[in-house]
């Protein structure tokens, strides 16, 4: 299972994202990315290997990402052999996206879009998420109504998290038969696939289920299933044993 962290608040989401990804490296992995919007600009920095080399790529800059959104995964290879173009994030117009699982009808999905002008750079079945999502918003939707859209076309398993350099201010998430989980504190939230990846920022998150759809903001969480506004309880992990690092959601 590959590693998902997302960050948006006050702080260096580089920094918080890179610190999530190692605390998910227990996973195992082929390849790790990163994207943090700053500046207007979503800035994607990728790389086959471990997270070193993606810290030796993120070194290279001129200087720390000031940005306090952003999201980054590590990734087990399944579409596509380990290499840098198919490292995740991938990213389609304004928006760039992650994802853990696996997409059964995307070869449908890519001659479709092929046929629509789409040009793929990567071999994964994540593009196709991507690429879609792009496709919605371009179309005039809302991001929460695109994500929607998009995950209406897709089946299988997935957790998503996307970010749209229009719409800095939050994280879109996506759940279906791979966890997710959603760290929140004050000014701050953490995405993570494991819940290792948040616990050094708060005790309190909330659990996604089957079919949620999330917008994730600063002091705001709404989610949908079905087409449905839901709500998921706030669990205080603090009540209960911390799971093991290796456990799963």
């Amino acid at each position: 299972m590959c590693g998902i962290v997302g960050y948006i608040g006050n702080e260096s989401a580089q920094s918080i994202v890179i610190s999530g990804l190692e605390k998910l490296e227990y996973r195992g992995y082929d390849s790790a990315g990163i994207a943090v919007i700053e500046d207007g600009k979503v800035e994607v920095s990728r790389a086959r290997g471990k997270l070193a080399e993606l810290k030796k790529v993120l070194d290279t800059k001129a200087e720390g990402s000031r940005g306090t959104i952003g999201i980054g995964h590590t990734r087990w290879a399944t579409h596509g052999k380990p290499s840098e173009n198919n490292a995740h994030p991938h990213s389609a117009g304004r928006v760039s996206l992650i994802h853990n699982g696996i997409i059964e009808n995307y070869i449908e999905l890519r001659d479709e879009l092929i046929k629509a002008g789409v040009e793929f750079s990567s071999e994964t079945d994540t593009e196709i998420a991507a690429h879609l999502l792009s496709a919605f918003l371009q179309e005039g939707h809302q991001p929460f109504e695109a994500l929607k859209l998009t995950c209406a076309k897709l089946r299988g398993s997935y957790a998503f998290l996307a970010i749209d350099k229009d719409h800095p201010d939050r994280i879109l998430v996506a759940k279906n038969a791979t966890p997710i989980v959603i760290g929140l504190t004050k000014d701050s939230c953490v995405v993570a696939s494991d819940i290792p990846a948040v616990l050094p920022y708060t005790r309190e998150v909330v659990i996604l289920e089957d079919g949620d759809i999330a917008e994730v903001k600063v002091g705001e969480l709404r989610i949908e299933n079905n087409g449905s506004a839901v709500f998921r309880a706030v669990e205080d992990i603090t009540r209960g044993p911390v799971p093991a690092q290796k456990g799963g959601v």
